[in-house]
Order: C-alpha cells, then sequence, then structure tokens
C-alpha cells in the first residue's frame, strides 16, 4: 500500500458506508484510571496498550482499513518528567514487542509527528517497523507521536514553499494536501475520544473537518470492541451531507438505491 490519498472532503465527496472506513482516536483517561484503583498513573499507561492491542483486533474484524492513535501530543511534554521518560520507555518496548505481531496480521505501521525529539532508539524502531510492514494491506495502524495539527499544517506548509516558490500567494488544498503527515490516509470518518472530555485538544485540526465526533465517558483502558460497536452505532445515525441538502441525498438514493451493507461494505453515494 504506497499510494497518496490526498482528496479533501471539502473538495471531493467521499464514499459513505455503514462501517466508518478510517476511525481516529484521542486515548484519553490513563491516569484517572489509575486513580481510581489507587495505583501510580504509570499503571493506566500500561493497561492502555493492552487495549490498543484491543482495538486493532477489533478494527480488523469490523473490516475498517484505517486506525489512527493519538499517543503523545506536542503538548505532552509539559507533563512530569517521570511520566515522560515512562511513556518513552513504553514506547520503545511496543515497538519491540509489537511490530512482528502487526506484522503477522497484514497490519501496516506509520508513526507520524516530529521524531526529532525521540531517542534514536526509537526513531530506528519506528523506521524499522514501517518498512517491514509497508506493503501490509488489511489495517493501517498510525500512531501519532509528538503531533499536533498546527505543527501539521505548518510543516506542510513549509514543505509546500519549499518545492513550489514559484506558486507562492496562490497555493491551493490540492497543492498542501499532499505535505500533510496523514496524506496517506482517507480522512477520518469517526473521531473518539475517551475519557469524558469534549476537545480535539490540536489533533487532526486539518483532517477532522468532516468527520463526526462520538464523546464517551469510558476511559481509555476500558474501552473495548462493545464500546467501538456503540460508537459505530452513533455514527450510523448521522446524515453525512458533505454540504448538500437531505433532499439531495434522498434523490441520490432513488436514482441509485445503496445494495445491503455488512461491515466493510460500501454504500453507493
Amino acid at each position: 500500500m504506497t499510494s497518496r490519498i490526498t482528496a479533501s472532503s471539502t473538495q471531493v465527496i467521499p464514499a459513505t458506508g455503514d462501517v466508518p472506513r478510517h476511525v481516529a482516536i484521542i486515548m484519553d483517561g490513563n491516569g484517572r484510571w489509575a486513580k481510581k484503583r489507587f495505583m501510580p498513573r504509570v499503571a493506566g499507561h500500561s493497561k492502555g496498550l493492552e487495549a490498543v492491542r484491543a482495538m486493532v483486533r477489533a478494527c480488523i474484524e469490523r473490516k475498517i482499513g484505517y486506525l489512527t492513535l493519538f499517543a503523545f501530543s506536542s503538548e505532552n511534554w509539559r507533563r512530569p518528567v517521570e511520566e515522560v521518560t515512562f511513556l518513552m520507555n513504553l514506547f520503545l518496548k511496543a515497538l519491540q514487542a509489537e511490530v512482528g505481531k502487526l506484522h503477522a496480521n497484514a497490519v501496516r505501521l506509520k508513526v507520524v509527528g516530529d521524531l526529532s525529539a525521540f531517542d534514536p532508539r526509537i526513531v530506528a524502531l519506528i523506521r524499522e517497523g514501517e518498512a517491514r510492514t509497508s506493503n501490509n494491506g488489511v489495517l493501517t495502524l498510525t500512531i501519532c507521536a509528538n503531533y499536533g495539527g498546527r505543527w501539521d499544517i505548518l510543516q506542510a506548509m513549509n514543505q509546500l514553499a519549499l518545492a513550489h516558490p514559484e506558486k507562492a500567494g496562490v497555493y491551493g488544498e490540492s497543492d498542501l494536501t499532499p505535505h500533510l503527515a496523514m496524506s496517506f490516509a482517507p480522512e477520518p470518518d469517526l473521531f473518539i475520544r475517551t475519557g469524558g472530555e469534549e476537545r480535539i485538544s490540536n489533533f487532526l485540526l486539518w483532517q477532522l473537518a468532516y468527520s463526526e465526533f462520538h464523546f464517551t465517558d469510558i476511559l481509555w483502558p476500558d474501552f473495548d470492541a462493545t464500546a467501538l460497536d456503540a460508537a459505530i452505532a452513533s455514527y450510523q445515525t448521522r446524515e453525512r451531507r458533505f454540504g448538500r441538502t437531505s433532499e439531495q441525498l434522498l434523490g441520490e438514493s432513488a436514482v441509485s438505491p445503496a445494495p445491503t451493507c455488512g461491515f466493510g461494505e460500501l454504500k453507493n453515494s
């Protein structure tokens, strides 16, 4: 899977289905999960890794093609030094332990964000994991690490300016989109945030323009396949118009009836 998917939902109406093609999640609540159990915050992060494994399995079973997880934001460096150190070590160990399993299940790994701040050992493992899994096509698992939506737009703009200085002043979306960190994936259909907060916290600011949002009080370590199904059920109640009217959607359905849709099948649009 090497092609770049660069169409923007503000330019092209994407195909939609009963099950989202791309799910993006802010995994919030690890620390509170641990605190409720009188455990150190870092115990919640370890438990949260188990939830990541379960979510990968659930997405494969539901034929969701893209899963993007916000693991570490550009603002998370503000956390206590001990917690940041633990998270970096957990990331290192996860890369060592999980890439082989991902590859065995035909999962492609991508890591996006400003990797310059990470230990060279982590960066090397990321590059090795991405290369090893690059041709897998069952699921693309993207980990956003030292990522911020504003950083993403700025770095894309800087890349574009360097690549095409002659077009300065007349850049369009189609010029910028290929330089965004998530240019290899369609925009998320469904955005989920666990832990009860209802904001996007500088996550995929460009890409979430037409995503459906689902907020849940469930803390990330407790978020499982049943919770994912509840989010998908909520998604299925949404009318995804992309600027059109409800009447236009009804007209399209009358002209081209959608077949019965199961998990992973796409409706006619």
